[in-house]
């Protein structure tokens, strides 16, 4: 079942707990890619200096800062891309990375890493904005239960110019999983 709108409305750090185990699907031609979401690290507000939005409202942030459930997607190191899904309310950044997710169906692919999720996915710049309840690319409940037991909670990957956000334990992942970064 199709993820409404008002599960993304929900606090940041809420929606990256509660993303593990739902699927995203990214409809290519006639092709539907689908993999489950194994690992996010949250981004919340003005005060997170490893947030985008912490220097305020840009062309590049303008999505961060609009209403729910629309992917934020970016480009690091001049090569991969890395999407994101906007939360919580418009006016108030924050999203959440998709950091890692299992594949589903025969492909082989490690989509380890958010550059290598965006790469499994066919996810670009043409996308940012693109509405996560959408036909193109959306995310889906298939209810499969996640023990609390079996999330994991750690600080975030690359964060270390952040201040005292650096130590934040905004990043969750499900255990054991071989499709979830190794740091």
């Amino acid at each position: 079942m199709k993820v409404k709108r008002n599960f993304f409305c929900q606090p940041t750090l809420r929606v990256a707990r509660g993303l593990l185990g739902k699927f995203i699907l990214r409809k290519v031609g006639r092709r539907t890619i689908v993999g489950m979401i194994v690992e996010t690290e949250a981004y919340v507000g003005f005060k997170d200096k490893a947030s985008h939005a912490s220097k305020g409202k840009t062309p590049r942030t303008a999505i961060m800062f609009g209403p729910p459930g629309f992917a934020y997607v970016y480009m690091i190191y001049g090569m991969y891309y890395c999407f994101n899904i906007v939360t919580q309310r418009g006016g108030y950044p924050a999203a959440v990375l998709i950091r890692a997710v299992e594949p589903v169906g025969q492909n082989r692919v490690r989509p380890s890493g958010p550059g290598k999720v965006c790469q499994y996915f066919r996810i670009d710049k043409h996308l940012n904005g693109a509405d996560v309840c959408g036909r193109e690319l959306w995310v889906e409940d298939r209810r499969v239960q996640i023990c609390k037991k079996d999330i994991i909670r750690a600080k975030r990957v690359g964060v270390d110019y952040a201040g005292p956000y650096r130590h934040k334990l905004w990043r969750f992942s499900i255990r054991p999983n071989i499709f979830v970064v190794k740091k």
